[in-house]
């Protein structure tokens, strides 16, 4: 799973079948200090998020059976939680020093 902040909406009047009652949003993928890492990516909401949320996303295959939808559903990445708070081990981020920043480094 990812981390993400909802940064807002797509709207798609003609779409593929299975996607019609779905909602889409753009979403900012995050690191675990909320800071934007990669590229704003739709998704797929299955869980009723908003503008300004951050939220769990599922991607591949996982995302398409969290949708509700079969293998041949045109989705690869929903949000499958609202997270309501993210804690971590400050020390640890001092020890790992600028380490910390290659673990989020975009590798493709």
């Amino acid at each position: 799973m990812l981390l993400g902040r909802i940064v807002g909406n797509v709207v798609s009047t003609r779409k593929d079948d299975k996607l019609v009652g779905y909602k889409l949003l753009i979403v900012q993928q995050i690191d675990f200090k909320c800071n934007p890492i990669r590229y704003p990516m739709v998704a797929v909401d299955t869980v009723g998020a908003g503008v300004g949320e951050y939220v769990l996303l599922s991607t591949g295959s996982s995302a398409r059976y969290s949708s509700g939808e079969k293998k041949e559903s045109p989705v690869d990445l929903s949000i499958v939680g609202i997270i309501d708070n993210i804690e971590y081990d400050r020390n640890l981020d001092k020890e790992m020093g600028d380490s910390n920043e290659n673990l989020y480094k975009d590798r493709g």
